[in-house]
C-alpha cells in the first residue's frame, strides 16, 4: 500500500473522523465503523486532507482536466483544499466548482459556485464517501444542465465496501449507471490490513473481537 495511503488511515483515526464501535447508519444498518468528514474543522487538516486527495486524484485521473466538483454541502470545502494542494503538489491551476441547494436570483446569480461550466469542460467530482448514490443523482443532472461537459470520475475518502441498493458497491452502481469511473483514496480492506492486530500510538485499534464484528457486516452487506 502507499505510503499516503497509511498516512490518510492515520490521519482519519486521529482527526476522529472514523470511529469503530456500535453505530445505527442512515440505511439503518448498525455498523462497527462509521466515518464523518464533519471531523475536519482546522486549517490543517484541511490542507493535508487537500493533499491526500490530489495524489489519490493524481493516481487514478491524472491531472489532465479541467474542473473540480463538490457537491454541497460537504463537497466545497474537499473541492477548494484539493484544488489548492494540487497547485501546490503539481503545478497544476484545476478551476473549483460547487453548486447551491437553492438557486440564488441576484448578484453572482445562478446554481454554481466558483467557476462557471463550459461546454468541453473535463470535471472530476469529489466527495467525502457515498453509500447510496443519492448525491450523484442530484448532482449529475445539474452538471448536465450547465453545459457539456464530460465527467472524467469520481473520488471519494473512503470505499465503504459494501451493497448499495443491489448487490454492488454504491460506487460500483454509480459507474455502471453513469458511466464513468469512481475511486476512493482507501477502502475498508485497506483500513482493516493497515491497522489490524498493529499497534498504533500505543493502542491496538482494531483487535480479534473488532476484527470479528467487522467480518460479520461484511459477510451480511459486503459486496460479492
Amino acid at each position: 500500500m502507499e505510503q499516503y495511503k497509511q498516512e490518510f488511515i492515520e490521519f482519519m483515526v486521529d482527526s476522529k473522523v472514523l470511529k469503530f464501535g456500535e453505530f445505527t447508519l442512515k440505511s439503518g444498518r448498525k455498523s462497527p465503523f462509521f466515518m464523518n468528514a464533519g471531523g475536519y474543522v482546522t486549517g490543517s487538516q484541511l490542507r493535508k486532507l487537500g493533499e491526500y486527495y490530489a495524489k489519490a486524484i493524481h493516481d487514478n485521473y491524472g491531472l489532465d482536466f479541467d474542473v473540480l466538483f463538490g457537491p454541497a454541502y460537504k463537497g466545497i470545502p474537499l473541492a477548494v483544499a484539493t484544488t489548492m494542494a494540487i497547485s501546490e503538489l503539481y503545478g497544476v491551476d484545476i478551476r473549483y466548482c460547487s453548486n447551491r441547494k437553492e438557486e440564488k436570483d441576484h448578484g453572482d446569480t445562478g446554481i454554481l459556485l466558483g467557476s462557471k461550466l463550459q461546454d468541453g469542460d473535463r470535471v472530476v467530482i469529489i466527495e467525502d464517501v457515498t453509500t447510496s448514490g443519492k448525491s450523484i443523482e442530484e448532482t449529475f443532472p445539474i452538471l448536465k444542465a450547465q453545459a457539456d461537459v464530460e465527467i472524467k470520475g469520481l473520488i471519494v475518502s473512503l470505499n465503504r465496501m459494501e451493497k448499495g441498493k443491489g448487490e454492488i458497491s454504491a460506487l460500483d452502481e454509480i459507474k455502471e449507471k453513469y458511466g464513468f469511473d469512481t475511486n476512493a483514496i482507501v477502502s475498508m480492506a485497506d483500513v482493516v490490513e493497515h491497522l489490524y492486530n498493529k499497534e498504533y500510538k500505543g493502542e491496538i485499534i482494531i483487535d480479534d473481537e473488532l476484527k470479528a464484528a467487522i467480518d460479520a457486516y461484511y459477510a451480511q452487506y459486503g459486496t460479492k
